[in-house]
C-alpha cells in the first residue's frame, strides 16, 4: 500500500513556526520507529509537504534538502526509508498547481511510482489542507492529532470535508501500529 505523509506535524514536531535550519528539524518520538516499521512490512512511502519558507527566504532548497538528508539517515539506521518526497516550495500569493490543498504534489507522486490513480492509497496529515489534497486524490485520509493536528480536528467537527471519512489517530505511531495490525488480521483470516 501506498502512504503518502505530511511532513511537519507529522514526522518531525512543529508548533506553527519555521523550521529553518537542519539542527531545528527534530522527529516526533516514534515517527522514525513507525515509519521504518510500515517500510519494513512492505508499504511505499511519499512525502506531499508544504515549503513556502523557500519562497519567503527563510531557509534555502540545501537547506531543506538537508533536512531530508536527515531524516533519511534517522530513517537508515532503523532500517526504513522515505521513498520520494515531493514538496512545494511556492509562496501561498504564487497560486500554484502543488501548494496543498491543491494536488500537484500527490500528482508528482503518483507518476513517480507510475499510478493511474491514487485510490486505496492512505493521505496522513496533521491539517485540513493536508486531507483535502488526499481526498480529491481518492486517498483515505487519517488525520493525526500533532502538530496542527488538535486544531484541524476541531475545525472538522464543526465543519466536516463533504463526503470525506477522516480517522483520527493520536500519533504517527499508532496510526502505523492500526496499520500493521489491521494487516496482521487480514493474513491470519
Amino acid at each position: 500500500m501506498l502512504i503518502i505523509l505530511d511532513r511537519d506535524g507529522v514526522i518531525n514536531e512543529y508548533d506553527g513556526s519555521y523550521i529553518c535550519s537542519v539542527d531545528e528539524w527534530h522527529p516526533i518520538p516514534g515517527s522514525i520507529e513507525a515509519v521504518a516499521r510500515l517500510y519494513k512490512a512492505g508499504h511505499r512511502l511519499a512525502i506531499a509537504t508544504n515549503q513556502s519558507g523557500v519562497a519567503r527566504g527563510f531557509y534555502g532548497t540545501d537547506v531543506l534538502d538537508g533536512m531530508h538528508e536527515k531524516m533519511s539517515r534517522l530513517l537508515e539506521a532503523q532500517g526504513g526509508r522515505i521513498d520520494f518526497i515531493a514538496y512545494c516550495p511556492h509562496h501561498p500569493d504564487e497560486h500554484c498547481g502543488c501548494r496543498k490543498p491543491l494536488t500537484g504534489l500527490l500528482d508528482q507522486i503518483r507518476d513517480h511510482f507510475h499510478l493511474d490513480t491514487l485510490k486505496g492509497a492512505i493521505m496522513v496529515g496533521d491539517s485540513r489542507k493536508d486531507l483535502e489534497a488526499g481526498f480529491a486524490e481518492n486517498c483515505q485520509t487519517a488525520l493525526v492529532r500533532t502538530g496542527n493536528g488538535e486544531d484541524t480536528e476541531l475545525d472538522l467537527q464543526t465543519c466536516p470535508i463533504p463526503g470525506a471519512k477522516v480517522v483520527v489517530y493520536d500519533t504517527f505511531s499508532a496510526f502505523a501500529d492500526a496499520v500493521l495490525l489491521a494487516e496482521g488480521l487480514e493474513k491470519s483470516e
